[in-house]
């Protein structure tokens, strides 16, 4: 897609703040019809600039008061591992983000649960466990500072 525009950009940071924002309320606050306004929103959408539409939960109020962060190391490098270890996480609850990197470790895996020992259960049985697992490490979060899923545009 072309670069946004100083107007693509309001629009966009609306629906970061709010996607629940009606169409003409939207129209409005970016200075654009109710038509021009629902035509660049499709546009964004069929260009994958959005890619989905979502209510964010507070964890802890829905009673999961515990968030790990884990550091995975395979015990190969091959890429059917790789699709069997990401596989597998996309399919685990608890796993609210993974990312592959680099170092060390091959993958920071961010997991959300209600206990120590939920965690500790999850982690011997969907980490240490899997057969593509070498060695694991995590590091508890003691309070979060900030998380959002607006980008800064």
């Amino acid at each position: 897609m072309k670069d946004l525009s100083d107007t693509d950009k309001r629009l966009l940071t609306l629906l970061q703040a709010d996607a629940t924002i009606s169409q003409a309320v939207l129209a409005e606050k970016a200075g654009l019809s109710k038509t021009s306004c629902w035509r660049r929103i499709r546009d964004f959408e069929d260009a994958g600039i959005i890619e989905r539409r979502a209510t964010i939960l507070d964890a802890k109020a829905m009673g999961f008061k515990l968030t790990v962060f884990v550091h995975v190391a395979m015990v190969e490098h091959s890429a059917e591992t790789r699709d069997t270890f990401e596989a597998h996480i996309q399919d685990l609850a608890e796993v609210i983000a993974c990312h592959s990197v680099s170092g060390t470790w091959d993958y920071l895996v961010q997991v959300v649960t209600r206990d120590i020992e939920t965690f500790d259960a999850f982690h011997n049985r969907e980490i240490l466990q899997h057969p593509c697992v070498r060695s694991a490490s995590s590091s508890f979060a003691l309070r979060r500072i900030k998380s959002t899923t607006r980008l800064p545009l």
